[in-house]
């Protein structure tokens, strides 16, 4: 029996159980994959947008701008990157220009600060790649990069430490509600009863919805295709570039990462399949045309990854947060599609009071509100690496050669609150296997540390849960 179930451990999920693991009450989260951070919020533009994009006075517009202002502190107090690069909007037609002061406008009335009109001139000297054809630009210096996965499970990791329970490997197949008002989860790993359900399932937000309610939702997947340029790639621009807006959303964006690649992307293909994650080469055929338009010669001979994600695109094209009419107790997160990651923290913010305004919380006494991130090597000088493999002597040997990850960081990951089991849990949580080889190197030897660790055979090992196991069976017998 929980106060409150959510359903979905993405950014959305993680940030409301954060906030609700704060106050005295019983919080399980409901996850249908083996960790967190395996949906929309695995695969995005890693961007915190400035918040000029979105209608004035919908809950994209206020909750991007509130979520832009309180990731400084959230990112300090989960010890991960963040920084505040800008991002310009450019226009390469002359017609278009009045769109660039509508946007201007409309980020002004949703109170984005700092936003500045640049001419052809002004946006060549900071971005000397933009394309020839560049008229203009909008200026937006607080949109910023940051990494989800470690934004993700950053806060899952907080509202793990603070009491909030996480149910991996556990779809929700139905949910009644009893005469008493309380509500039982039906899932693959038994039954939960909750006092509260807040729905916080992706693209799957609508399926959620319409097991209780009679007003039926629907929600669209649009497939993003990306690709992941090698470090070699990432100073070619400075700020996160942007094409002009359309109705199907910002367009192809060129930026760099925090770990110093550069990323183009997303394409915006509407798909009815809610697993559909697959690229196709028509798809990374349309970025790269599209993101030429506005940045020349970018340096596609050095992508190392293509990979694409969903987003969840409600009819009504705005989020839908709040209670069902039709179902009380039952709160919808739903259509959070671009900028959910920016507004995450925002949207944990709102459903707390939504709950608060129908439980009367109560906080908590000695709430955790900093956590420290795996401990990384990359940095270090040669004196404090030889301090660390004093201490720890895991820490000198390296496992990831592209990214310089060693076994001691490895190790790290699989212990700490939420530890990864997966080989793609290790790679979100320390990028061994993100690099220019894409594990083709370290996968075997991550592998032998997490059956070490534990204590399961090579056949068990998966790259992501379910049925993606790396090694079918046994060849010949060990010595």
């Amino acid at each position: 029996m929980y106060d409150v179930v959510i359903i979905g451990a993405g950014v959305t999920g993680a940030a409301i159980a954060s906030e609700l693991a704060k106050y005295d009450i019983k919080t399980c989260i409901l996850e249908k994959c083996s960790d967190v951070c395996e949906g929309t919020s695995k695969a995005n533009s890693a961007i915190i947008h400035a918040g000029y994009d979105a209608a004035e006075g919908s809950l994209k517009a206020k909750l991007n701008v509130r979520g832009n202002e309180m990731m400084d502190k959230l990112c300090e107090d989960l010890d991960i990157p963040f920084k505040r690069i800008g991002s310009l909007v450019v226009c390469i037609y002359k017609e278009a220009l009045p769109g660039l002061k509508e946007l201007y406008d409309r980020g002004i009335k949703n109170g984005v600060k700092g936003l500045k009109l640049l001419s052809r001139e002004e946006a060549l000297t900071m971005e000397p790649n933009l394309s020839d054809d560049t008229q203009g630009a909008l200026f937006a210096p607080s949109a910023g990069i940051i990494c989800p996965f470690e934004l993700n499970i950053g806060m899952a990791e907080i509202a793990a430490m603070n009491g909030a329970e996480f149910k991996l490997n556990t779809e929700v197949k139905d949910i009644k509600k009893d005469n008493d008002g309380k509500f039982r989860i039906i899932t693959s790993n038994g039954e939960y009863t909750a006092r509260y359900v807040v729905n916080a399932a992706g693209v799957y937000a609508d399926v959620i919805h319409n097991m209780v309610s009679t007003q039926k939702m629907h929600i669209t997947q649009r497939r993003g295709d990306y690709c992941l340029l090698d470090k070699q790639a990432g100073g070619y621009v400075n700020h996160v570039i942007f094409p002009q807006p359309t109705e199907l959303g910002k367009g192809v964006l060129i930026s760099p990462t925090v770990h110093g690649n550069l990323i183009v992307g997303p394409t915006a293909i509407e798909t009815e399949d809610k697993e559909g994650t697959g690229t196709t080469a028509e798809g990374i055929g349309e970025l790269t045309q599209k993101a030429g338009s506005h940045v020349k010669n970018i340096p596609m001979n050095k992508v190392i990854t293509s990979f694409a994600g969903l987003r969840a695109h409600e009819d009504g094209n705005d989020f839908i947060i709040g209670e069902a009419e039709d179902v009380p107790g039952f709160i919808d997160c739903a259509g959070i599609e671009s900028p959910g990651l920016s507004s995450c923290p925002a949207i944990g913010e709102m459903v707390c009071v939504i709950l608060d305004k129908l439980m009367n919380l109560k906080k908590k006494e000695n709430v955790i509100t900093k956590r420290k991130a795996v401990r990384r090597t990359e940095g270090l000088s040669t004196e404090e690496m030889n301090l660390l493999i004093k201490e720890n002597p895991a820490y000198g040997n390296v496992i990831c050669r592209c990214e310089s990850i060693t076994e001691g960081e490895i190790l790290d990951a699989i212990h700490r609150p939420l530890g990864a089991t997966t080989l793609d849990g290790i790679k979100r949580r320390t990028r061994a296997g993100m690099g220019r080889c894409q594990a083709g190197f370290c996968m075997p030897r991550t592998m032998e540390i997490l059956s070490r660790e534990l204590g399961i055979k090579y056949e068990d090992i998966t790259k992501s849960g379910g049925s993606s196991n790396i090694v079918l069976e046994r060849t010949k017998e060990e010595a």
